[in-house]
Order: structure tokens, then sequence, then C-alpha cells
């Protein structure tokens, strides 16, 4: 735990220097219909200002249909926050908190659940098909599971090299392709990583602070720059075709760690702004905004208040056409 904690210091100290730099315009106007622009499901990590009350949204409608909370400590002392959150056409969740992945139905009932032993920690749940989920697991040995949730058994184990060894440094998103390959942004090696299903590296990208890294439909990566606060399309060369960085932005970029590609073709970008530990200066800052390919600003949700949604990690549009269980979604 001591060492967790002292690598989210450094993390903190680090990045902070990130917001010093941030390009803001004060008056900046709020392009977008806010909380009505889309219907969403909402979750982000590290709100050191809830203790007690680290939380998941779905907002319909421009309103707050449904939260669930968990405590940012377990009893035995692990970290909860929420990284990951997918809603299934059945109305369940899947999610992952750090301390573990579950599914929870509408009624806020679990009904599946890993928990992470001591030392381990995982930040990313991804269904897979029906009753099946993709989750990595952060520890002394990187590795990817997929389990049946409907028995819960384990499907497959797949290992993922890295030189950290410090499982929270290791890797955040892993995202399943169509094409039944593993996206994996490796913090320490600085690359995107491309894997098979027995853990052959296929394809990689230099990327440093790869948060996220997601394969979109027209064969190109989507690769969320955390800390580098930049969002970049990469094609299978590994040439940036389309990028997004701090200095497009007319408002403070702090870290962006994941990032949906819209059918229309703009992105959606959620900005964590949890990295500057002065919290007092979160309230007014964009959590999520999305933009065009010609990098106009469309919509930009600041919600500090009635409801205070807290900072933004991952969001999934509820209003996208597709399925979330086969990929059809790119997120």
């Amino acid at each position: 735990m001591k060492k967790v904690l002292a690598f989210s210091m450094i993390l903190f100290l680090t990045l902070n220097s990130a917001y010093t730099d941030a390009q803001t315009t004060p008056n900046y106007q709020l392009p977008g219909k806010g909380l009505k622009q889309h219907d969403f499901v909402y979750v982000g990590e590290w709100d050191m200002r809830k203790p007690k009350a680290q939380s998941m949204f779905i907002v319909r409608g421009g309103k707050v249909v449904w939260q669930y909370s968990i405590p940012q400590f377990t009893a035995t002392g692990h970290i909860q926050e929420f990284d990951d959150a997918t809603l299934l056409p059945n109305g369940n969740i899947v999610y992952a908190c750090m301390s573990g992945a579950g599914m929870i139905t509408p009624e806020k009932n679990i009904i599946w659940q890993y928990i992470c032993e001591p030392g381990t920690e995982t930040h990313s749940c991804q269904p897979i098909g029906k009753d099946s989920v993709l989750m990595v697991l952060n520890g002394p040995v990187g590795k990817v599971l997929i389990f049946n949730t409907a028995t819960n058994k384990l499907l497959k184990e797949i290992v993922i090299p890295t030189a950290s060894t410090n499982p929270h440094g290791q890797f955040r998103h892993v995202r399943w392709t169509r094409n039944k390959t593993i996206m994996v942004g490796l913090f320490a090696e600085k690359k995107v990583v491309e894997f098979d299903l027995e853990g052959k590296a296929l394809w990689s990208v230099d990327a440093p602070s790869a948060w996220s890294a997601i394969r979109l439909h027209n064969g190109n990566t989507l690769i969320s720059g955390d800390g580098q606060g930049y969002t970049r399309e990469v094609n299978p060369k590994g040439e940036t075709i389309w990028e997004f960085t701090r200095a497009d932005a007319p408002f403070t970029i702090g870290n962006t760690q994941t990032a949906n590609r819209l059918a229309n073709g703009n992105t959606v970008i959620c900005n964590w702004i949890a990295g500057n530990n002065k919290t007092e200066e979160w309230a007014g800052t964009v959590q999520v905004f999305e933009v065009t390919k010609d990098k106009k600003i469309v919509w930009a949700l600041s919600s500090w208040d009635q409801p205070d949604l807290g900072p933004a990690t991952y969001i999934q549009l509820l209003d996208e056409p597709g399925n979330a269980e086969n990929g059809q979604l790119q997120r």
C-alpha cells in the first residue's frame, strides 16, 4: 500500500507541471448542450474529495438516473476507483475499480466479481461477447484474463511482458479487437503493442504514456496519451494521421485517459483533472469534450455541481449505434 501511495504522489508531482503549461481561456463558452448532449455512462478515478463515494453514473435526458458508489479504500486498505464501465444491452454494467472487477445489475446487485489479491490491481474490464469479459491484472506478472461470467470459469490467461516491476506503473486500459487480438499500452516501454491470444507481439508503435489504445474500424489505432495530454490516431505503419494536443484546446487539458471514436467521425475525449491535487481548482474545468476531424470542439462538459460527476476517466455514449458486447463501438 505504501508503495502504491508513494507512486501516486510521484505521479501527482510529475503531472502537476502539465497544468501550469496548459492553455486556458477564462471566459470560454462551453459548446453543445451540456448534460443533454448525449446519454452516457460515466466513471472517474481518484476523486480525493470524496473518500466515501467513488461513483459511476448513468445520465439520460440531462439528469443522473442511476448512481453506484463505493468507498475509496476497502476494509483491508486497497484503493478503489472506477476506471472502466460498460452498460450491456440487458441493463447490467461491467466495471473495473482497481481493487477488482465485476458485473452489477440495475438493482445494484453484484452478480459476478473478481477481487484482486494483495500486490495486484485492475483498471480494465471489457465485455467480449455474451457472458464473457476481458480484464487486465497488473501485478508481479502482468496478465490478461478472460472469464465466463455466467460460470466464473477462467477461459484464458495471457502473460503481458513488461519491464515494469511496479504493478501500478504497468498498464491501464487493455482492449480486445474484432480480430481477436489485444491492444496494450505499456508505460515502461512507452509503446502500444498488439498481442495475439498466445502473448505474441504482432504490431507496435512508439507512444509515451499510453493510457489506452483502441483499434478503429478503419484499421488505425486511437491512442490516449494520459500525462502527455495527447489523443492520436496512427495508421498501420505507425504514422500519425490525426492528433489533438494541449496546444489545440482553448481550456486546460489535464490527462487524456481515454477516447471514443463516434460513428460520425468525431472523437470524444475524457479529460481527467485529478492529477492536480489542488482540488479547489477542479470546478469549472472541462471533464469531457467532443472534437471534429478539423479540431472544432462541438461539445464540452463541465458538471461539478448538481450533479457533481467528478474527474472523468471513461465514458460510454448511449446514443451511439452498435452493441458493446460485439465490438461495434469504437471505445
